[in-house]
């Protein structure tokens, strides 16, 4: 392994509010960055998807009426497919309110909302996650919007994060962490019909002391980077990337004063590929976080990767939008 690169700061979110829970960044073209605030303070009930300006560091934040899990834009200018509370959906930014199809999870099961996500085509697969981080009633989905219920993959999860899905000449492959096992495990997935095989473990790092938090694939899809969130220490924070058929760590990036990584995704930035790190206060005590004056920020690191093509937008459906509200 290399020496450990140090990850620059790019954003400090002005309020306590917007430190608290950054995660799921993802490019949205023309230097922009979207990124979900998941819940504004440890007893909050709402949550923010934020557009950040990385050149400029102007930040606009949209108000969402529950605690969002993830947020991806779509081939619709200013909407969004979201995962909220136990609705995943599509948000307009203009209007301020859902468009078009939805559907709902885990409504007879208490205590659990929607958490991290990727997307595929015009599928998303998302995970629930147990807000005490105890007990294994969270799920794993797979969503189209022509359907009207997400198809359940997997139960038994706590905190449903990294996800990553594979597709090659022998079909889909979803790779998904469970964040309090400290592992990755690879899931054959049947994207037509909504299910999943057995899954075996391709990472095994129940000997750290961090908890695998978000993951993304690497350009070469050789690897993975997972950001880790380490709820005791005060040292750097770190993601690491990790090589699948080897299991070899070969890269690590380092966040100074922020030891809880949430999240990594890949930038287009001053013609390389740069790689956004989103970290949280989430759990921090009042002395600790004195001791990590970065954390909640998000931070830009440097990778040997070349510019990368613009990345997907989710495929908006298409539906009779609402009327235009007259007041």
């Amino acid at each position: 392994m290399s020496t450990p690169r140090v990850a620059r700061l790019l954003y400090r979110p002005p309020t306590p509010e917007l430190r608290f829970l950054p995660e799921g960044p993802y490019p949205c073209g023309g230097g922009m960055v979207s990124w979900v605030a998941i819940q504004h303070g440890p007893d909050g009930k709402r949550g923010s998807l934020n557009l950040l300006d990385v050149e400029t560091g102007t930040n606009r934040s949209f108000l969402l009426d529950g605690r969002p899990g993830f947020a991806f834009p779509t081939t619709a200018p200013d909407t969004f497919l979201v995962g909220c509370e136990k609705r995943v959906g599509f948000y307009d930014l203009v209007r301020g309110g859902w468009v078009g199809p939805s559907a709902t999870v885990e409504e007879d099961v208490e205590g659990t909302i929607i958490n991290d996500a990727v997307f595929h085509g015009d599928v998303v697969v998302f995970g629930t996650k147990d807000l005490a981080f105890r007990t294994p009633k969270a799920g794993l989905y797979l969503w189209h919007p022509s359907r009207d219920r997400p198809s359940r993959l997997a139960d038994g999860q706590v905190c449903s994060n990294g996800k990553v899905i594979l597709e090659d000449g022998n079909g889909a492959r979803l790779l998904d962490i469970d964040t309090p096992t400290r592992c990755l495990v690879e899931y054959p997935l049947d994207l037509e019909r909504g299910r999943v095989g057995s899954p075996r473990v391709v990472l095994d790092l129940t000997d750290q002391a961090a908890y695998p938090d978000g993951m993304v694939l690497t350009p070469d899809h050789e690897g993975v980077v997972i950001a880790f969130y380490h709820p005791g220490s005060v040292a750097p924070g770190e993601a690491r990337h990790y090589h699948l058929a080897s299991g070899e760590l070969l890269a690590v990036w380092r966040t100074e004063g922020s030891p809880q990584v949430t999240c990594p995704q890949w930038l287009s930035h001053q013609g390389r590929t740069a790689l956004v790190l989103t970290t949280a206060v989430e759990r921090m005590s009042p002395e600790r976080l004195v001791r990590c004056p970065n954390a909640g920020a998000l931070f830009l690191a440097d990778t040997p990767w070349p510019e990368l093509p613009e990345p997907p937008r989710f495929p908006l459906p298409t539906f009779r939008p609402p009327a235009p509200s007259h007041r």
